[in-house]
């Protein structure tokens, strides 16, 4: 003979939830609007150009231009015989800095570690050689791209994208004499870099 169940009692079963609540109650806030205080005082105006700086390039050598006078100059003038004589004079700082730190190199290479009787100084010594070297090698490579830039400053390239042939801009070159492309060409080579290798 077969058991029969008694039917569940409305008691226990769960209240139905209309899909609308239900979405109104589980879905993430509606985004707020910010709100900013109002200026107390009026924007200022943009900042002008101090009128000294603006014209002290006209006055002076090139090589005697500081870097915020280099940048006050009106785009007219980019890579005039002023802001090569600049960058001829700052890669010419930069390579005789180089070769002095290559000399001293010689000259810590020259003393002699067999002198040092102990084992651990005589691998400290020579491990801290070993550095040096590494340094000198990317100087050296570091040389040969000054040298480039100079070459470029005496054809009058010297600026100028290898790739587009665009300006590089005077901030790129202010921090990085030796640049060749300009900040968009040198993103896409190292896009292309990750992307297959070199």
């Amino acid at each position: 003979m077969s058991r029969l169940t008694a039917p569940a009692s409305p008691r226990a079963a769960p209240p139905l939830v209309s899909s609308a609540s239900f979405a109104t109650r589980f879905s993430p806030p509606p985004p707020t609007m910010r709100t900013y205080p109002e200026p107390m005082t009026a924007p200022k105006p943009a900042a002008k150009a101090d009128p000294k700086l603006a014209n002290a390039w006209k006055t002076k050598a090139g090589h005697e231009l500081t870097e915020a006078e280099l940048l006050a100059m009106p785009e007219s003038e980019y890579m005039s015989d002023k802001q090569m004589a600049f960058f001829r004079a700052r890669l010419q700082e930069q390579k005789d800095s180089l070769l002095s730190n290559a000399g001293e190199t010689t000259e810590h290479l020259r003393e002699d570690t067999s002198i040092v009787p102990d084992p651990a100084d005589r691998a400290t010594i020579e491990e801290e050689h070993a550095l040096e070297l590494r340094t000198r090698d990317r100087e050296r490579k570091l040389l040969k791209k000054i040298s480039q830039a100079l070459a470029k400053i005496d054809s009058g390239d010297y600026g100028y994208c290898e790739e587009t042939g665009e300006p590089i801009g005077l901030g790129r070159l202010l921090a990085r004499p030796t640049a060749t492309l300009s900040l968009e060409a040198q993103q896409r080579r190292e896009l292309k870099q990750k992307m297959f290798g070199d």
